[in-house]
């Protein structure tokens, strides 16, 4: 059996077709998988239970097939989709999942995160996060009209994709210190994230010994997962 890893699909109606390969990655792989892992940023927004996109609807639908069958699924936030909640979790018969979380996989343990908190020298992203992460910061913002919500969402993906363009590359990725005391923190000597958009995995020592750090891509023009069994994991690209 084979435990999946996907993060970033920022599944949109303006990119119907990151659904559909969704759709034909869990028909072709999900249903036989031992449990399904989303990294974060299964959306490209959230902005509340209320949120109108059809890609809310059909994903659930999806993913409650999955664990209906007795496939585990399980959903971390990302740094698009922070406002995701549980009942959405509920709606399609998964576990949310905190930032941090270390899972046993057939005998090692492994550190998932979604990795915007790795990316340390983004200080100012990092104060937005700090802001958007703030309970009472995301009841405000969800007492707002949905068009209300809406506008901001889309004025953040806009800010966004400004900043992207302009920021200098080395802050937009992990910084290593911040790599090296999170797995320390947990212990592990693998973590396993998404975010960067920049698939690869890093060999590197840790406390003297072999570590590694596998980041997985995301979807928009291929999808992107990785693989975990009894022989160990693979980083695989999907073409659409």
């Amino acid at each position: 059996m084979t435990t999946l890893f996907i993060a970033d699909l920022h599944l949109d109606e303006a990119q119907p077709e990151i659904g559909e390969q969704l759709s034909e990655f869990i028909a072709a792989e999900g249903l036989q998988a031992e449990a399904l892992y989303i990294l974060g940023d299964l959306f490209e927004s959230w902005v509340g239970d209320d949120d109108p996109q059809a890609e809310r609807s059909r994903v659930a639908s999806l993913l409650n097939d999955l664990a209906a069958r007795g496939i585990p699924v399980f959903i971390m936030r990302g740094n698009r989709d922070f406002l995701l909640s549980d009942r959405f979790a509920r709606e399609c018969g998964a576990t949310l999942l905190d930032d941090e979380v270390v899972v046993e996989l057939y005998g090692e343990r492994v550190l998932l995160m979604h990795g915007d908190s790795l990316c340390t020298d983004d200080h100012e992203y990092q104060a937005f996060r700090t802001t958007v992460r703030d309970p009472a910061w995301q009841q405000q913002v969800l007492a707002q009209p949905l068009q209300a919500r809406l506008a901001l969402a889309q004025q953040a993906r806009q800010r966004s994709r400004e900043r992207n363009a302009n920021a200098p590359e080395q802050i937009m990725d992990v910084n290593d210190e911040a790599v090296s005391a999170v797995m320390r923190k947990h212990g592990v000597q693998t973590l396993l994230h998404g975010h960067t958009h920049r698939p690869a995995v890093h060999e590197f020592e840790l406390n003297g010994k072999p570590a590694r750090r596998i980041v997985l891509g995301d979807w928009y023009d291929q999808g992107s997962t990785v693989t975990w069994d009894a022989n160990g994991f693979e980083l695989r690209f999907l073409p659409r």
